[in-house]
């Protein structure tokens, strides 16, 4: 094998990209598989080197943490050798950026067979905006991406970076303004935001990028019992943040530490990144603020996408790349889809059956790709692991009340309507009824046939007058018995209908075609 990793697996499954971000904080290797779209983690790793931590003294990165960095970058290039990753890219950052030794330091990154490239304050703002739209579609409002040397702010709307702005407010950077007390640290930091003043005058909400502010989402989400594990795509109040980052700054390290999400080295500088929270969002004053997992990295592989593939929904593209391997087929998932689409928008409220929530297909179609997955897991498993699926893996363009909804589809899917209670804090009654509903569809049409596509093209699910009729051709009647009578029975009382199972020849069908 030579060292390098075996071949003979699925393509999309081999690591074939990574990222290796030199930062202020830390330096680490990301590794990616999958989807160009929604790419997934394949290795993730990290030094705590802080090259930036004698900045603001010496202006100079420490000589131990020059060797703490170039020893990790060293391990880094084995291991991408190894792999047979030729794809990386090595970026620096502003601890390298504004280093007296950065250049010479960069010649020795350099000497380890990587090649890399210093980004300038403006191009790691950019860069980080290109990870949230990524991330986020059609996202309009401000990108605070919080690093240990700087805080980049840039203002994205209509798929673009508008304005920008890179300013020496990094956590690395805070104690020594925090020294001077409140009113003078208050100053400073205003005195930085007004090289931003365009971000007071945009519209939209503060997302939210670095894993400083995600250890704050940590805390409010620990705080307030939330029910998802994932800060990614949290959404808060500002009056909400502001009350959380006054808790914060208040505290010690090692009273944050021990709190699920936040790391020892993220502790160390929460109170003081809260402190500065609290001016800035008197200053900017957004309509909220939006945690974003995906930043610099991420945004360093969404920039090379041409446009088709940027336009593609990033929680079907991640989603398809994650089930296809496990037994969901995309294209037996929209037949699926289809087939149950005249309950899609029933709650057991309504007789409605068209859906009128716009996300709602997408939500549906990924619902059943992972239905589909789940149903090869060993009956014992499946209905651990498919709302752990929904709950708590990092999906792109999915909200929370997204997540809830796709969490009752899979428990209906398991036969499971009971809800738990944490669903109800993420999602309407109505959605997660609805949610159910399609779980119990796609139970009931997998049952009819194994999900086969004969048995698709041969059945048929329909509401007519206020009934839920299922439709088997004459020549498959051996199909129709047993516990596909009562899995029909359970889905028609849910939705609060009538049911009937009629074999023969589909004469309802054949009228409206």
């Amino acid at each position: 094998m030579n060292g390098k990793l075996c071949s003979g697996r699925r393509t999309g499954e081999l690591p074939d990209r990574a990222v290796i971000d030199i930062g202020s904080n830390t330096v680490r290797l990301v590794v990616y598989a999958g989807s160009p779209r929604a790419p997934e983690v394949y290795l993730n790793e990290k030094v705590s080197a802080r090259l930036g931590r004698d900045l603001s003294t010496s202006g100079r990165m420490p000589l131990k943490a020059i060797e703490c960095a170039l020893e990790a970058l060293g391990r880094y290039a084995t291991i991408l050798a190894d792999l047979d990753v030729t794809d990386v890219q090595t970026v620096a950052t502003a601890a390298v950026r504004d280093a007296a030794n950065g250049t010479a330091f960069l010649e020795r990154v350099s000497a380890l067979g990587l090649s890399p490239r210093l980004l300038t304050g403006e191009e790691e703002a950019q860069t980080s905006a290109m990870g949230v739209m990524g991330a986020f579609p059609g996202a309009r409002g401000t990108v605070a991406d919080l690093g240990g040397g700087s805080l980049e702010l840039v203002m994205i709307e209509g798929g673009a970076c508008r304005e920008g702005a890179s300013l020496p407010l990094g956590t690395l950077r805070l104690p020594a303004l925090r020294e001077g007390g409140p009113a003078a640290f208050g100053k400073a930091v205003a005195s930085e935001m007004a090289r931003a003043g365009w971000a007071a005058a945009h519209p939209g909400p503060l997302y939210m990028v670095g894993g400083t502010w995600r250890a704050l989402a940590a805390f409010a989400m620990h705080k307030s019992s939330y029910p998802l594990t994932d800060p990614h795509g949290l959404r808060m109040a500002p009056d909400e943040a502001e009350r959380i980052a006054r808790k914060i700054e208040r505290m010690a390290p090692e009273e944050l530490s021990p709190i699920p999400g936040i790391a020892a080295s993220r502790a160390t500088g929460l109170p003081d990144a809260a402190a500065m929270l609290r001016v800035v969002l008197n200053d900017i004053r957004p309509d909220g603020l939006v945690f974003s997992s995906w930043g610099l990295r991420e945004g360093l592989l969404y920039a090379r996408l041409g446009e088709g593939a940027r336009a593609q929904d990033p929680l079907l593209a991640s989603v398809a790349q994650f089930c296809e391997p496990r037994g969901g087929s995309v294209t037996l998932a929209a037949m699926i889809a289809g087939w149950t689409s005249d309950i899609a928008g029933i709650d057991g409220n309504s007789r409605d059956g068209r859906d009128q929530d716009a996300g709602g297909e997408r939500l549906r179609l990924a619902a059943t790709l992972l239905a589909l997955a789940a149903a090869r897991l060993e009956p014992n498993m499946r209905q651990r692991h498919a709302y752990d699926w929904a709950m708590d893996k990092r999906w792109l363009g999915l909200d929370p009340e997204g997540r809830a909804r796709i969490a009752a589809a899979l428990l209906g899917f398991c036969g499971k309507p009971a809800l738990p209670a944490d669903l109800s804090l993420l999602a309407s009654e109505q959605a997660l009824r609805q949610g159910v509903a399609w779980g119990l569809a796609m139970r009931l049409c997998r049952r009819l046939g194994a999900g086969s596509r004969v048995s698709l093209l041969t059945s048929s699910l329909r509401l007519r007058e206020g009934q839920l009729v299922l439709w088997v051709d004459a020549g498959r009647a051996q199909l129709a018995a047993g516990p596909v009578e009562g899995d029909l029975k359970a889905l028609a009382q849910w939705l609060g209908l009538e049911h009937t199972l009629k074999v023969g020849e589909p004469e309802e069908v054949a009228a409206e075609a």
